[in-house]
Parts: C-alpha cells; sequence; structure tokens
C-alpha cells in the first residue's frame, strides 16, 4: 500500500465539512463522513489508479485523478507519485472545482 500525504487545503476542507455534517446532523452524521473519507483513503491506498483522470485535462494538471466519498457530495482530488498518494483537496461536487482547485495550488 501507498502512504498518503495531505496538502494543508485538503486538511482544512475535511475539518469544514466534517464540522459542517457535525453541526447539521450531529456526531453520528460526522462520524458518518469520517468513515467515507477513511474507507475512500484506504481503497486508494490499495489501487491508486483507480480514480478517475477527467479533471487532469481540465484542470491543466497532470495525473490529477479524482474519487467521489460513498454517500456524500464529495469529491477527493490526489494524484499518485512514487514515494506515496498526495491528497489535494476534498471538495463539494456543487463547488466550482476549478476554481477551489487553483485556490493556493
Amino acid at each position: 500500500m501507498k502512504p498518503v500525504r495531505w496538502r494543508p487545503l485538503a486538511l482544512r476542507d475535511v475539518d469544514e465539512a466534517a464540522a459542517w455534517y457535525g453541526e447539521q446532523g450531529g456526531l453520528a452524521l460526522e462520524l458518518a463522513f469520517a468513515d467515507a473519507l477513511e474507507s475512500a483513503v484506504t481503497m486508494l491506498m490499495q489501487h491508486p489508479g483507480a480514480g478517475s483522470s477527467r479533471h487532469a485535462v481540465l484542470l491543466k494538471l497532470q495525473d490529477l485523478r479524482v474519487w467521489p466519498l460513498n454517500g456524500f457530495p464529495y469529491l477527493m482530488f490526489y494524484i499518485e507519485r512514487d514515494t506515496g498518494i498526495v491528497i489535494w483537496r476534498v471538495l463539494q461536487m456543487q463547488r466550482d472545482i476549478p476554481a477551489w482547485m487553483s485556490d493556493g495550488a
């Protein structure tokens, strides 16, 4: 399995989403989001090439891949490197993805 490294913006994305789910639906919903995130990360560690590369061309970020979080309207954007997986952002599907990806890229 490949190790995972989180960019600071991705960590911020996760913190904000988890807090929102906690406020809206309580601890159970916040934990469900965390479980979906953990499942996605585990899957990518085992199969890093599984994510879609369609956003790579649109965003002009070579090797960028995206994986959806099961049960939540979020996409995890990541790049596979020889040394591991770098998670760039975890964004809500309704966001302006190109604008949010360029924020701090």
